[in-house]
């Protein structure tokens, strides 16, 4: 874990705050959005390097795992989520639509710097990668569909444009580079995109706090909202994670994995759908933008966690923690 990863929240942080700083400067406030989708798409080609495809069957080596991880990211989830949005942010359909979007995607990055921290089976955590990725690509329209088509008008068309642009293009571009680059100079292209992700994020989210900072002075409190919503989603989850695998007999490292599977949130991938599906729905994207700076810390937090688990020897008991 390098120096970079440790301090994300941090860059993301400082990003909009420089954003929210600039937006007060007139011609940066009104050149800055046309290029978040930009720096966006290359975030999400730098991901897309990054994800061994070749290895999508693998994610269903260790059955029991991949079944657990899949209810739980696309049927528990989705529903806990819904649940909680309309609990606590029904007064505001775009910032209970964010809030959606970002429970609805696991992580495809970070969630293995903190399985890694809390030593977890990172080839175990690696091999669903794929079937995360793909499964919240075709899923994340049909929730939207399904839960907000009588709340929002959804513009089909342009949720498909979306998607074309946002996902496909950087996906086939990924995957052109990797099949006509030799070994060498495709590990060299993929680590050199790897480590400037978060910069191409960090610079989108400059972006969109530079065009958007008066949307979002005049909206703080409903944005704020979403923080309690997303403090019971990790808590009651981790939770959750925790008596399932006790009670179904996971390896101490199949829990690690499991937690940070089901909790990390992928909001780069939402925020890019977000941005260029509901481009009059500026809270949508603000509401991502807000859920790292708790997420990330939480994540810490969760890791140490299930360290003390591991040290304790409260689980023991089940012979596998």
């Amino acid at each position: 874990m390098d120096l970079v990863e440790k301090i994300e929240p941090i860059i993301i942080f400082l990003a909009i705050i420089l954003g929210l700083l600039f937006s007060n400067v007139g011609i940066i406030a009104q050149n800055t959005g046309n290029l978040i989708t930009p720096f966006l798409c290359l975030m999400l080609f730098g991901l897309f390097l990054e994800i061994p495809l070749n290895e999508l069957k693998n994610s269903f080596k260790n059955v029991k795992f991949s079944l657990t991880s899949l209810i739980i990211n696309f049927l528990w989830t989705p529903l806990f989520g819904y649940f909680l949005g309309t609990l606590f942010l029904k007064g505001n359909i775009d910032i209970l639509i964010g809030f959606f979007m970002l429970i609805l995607t696991p992580c495809t990055d970070w969630y293995l710097v903190f399985t890694k921290l809390a030593k977890g089976n990172l080839t175990l955590s690696l091999s669903i990668l794929p079937i995360n990725l793909i499964l919240q690509i075709v899923l994340l329209p049909i929730y939207l569909i399904l839960f907000f088509s009588n709340g929002i008008s959804l513009d089909y068309p342009q949720l498909a444009y979306s998607l074309l642009i946002v996902i496909v293009i950087p996906f086939i571009a990924s995957q052109i580079v990797k099949f006509i680059l030799k070994d060498k100079l495709r590990d060299k292209v993929i680590n050199s995109f790897g480590s400037l992700q978060i910069w191409f994020l960090s610079l989108a989210v400059f972006c969109i706090f530079a065009s958007q900072g008066k949307l979002l002075y005049s909206n703080l409190e409903s944005i704020v909202k979403i923080f309690i919503p997303l403090i019971i989603f990790f808590t009651a989850n981790a939770i959750i994670d925790l008596l399932l695998c006790e009670k179904i007999n996971f390896t101490y490292p199949e829990y690690a994995s499991l937690t940070m599977t089901t909790l990390a949130r992928n909001s780069p991938l939402a925020l890019a759908i977000a941005i260029n599906s509901f481009p009059s729905h500026e809270l949508i994207a603000m509401a991502l933008v807000i859920g790292p700076l708790i997420e990330l810390p939480i994540l810490y937090i969760i890791s140490r966690f299930c360290l003390w688990i591991k040290n304790s020897g409260l689980f023991f008991v089940c012979g596998n923690f």
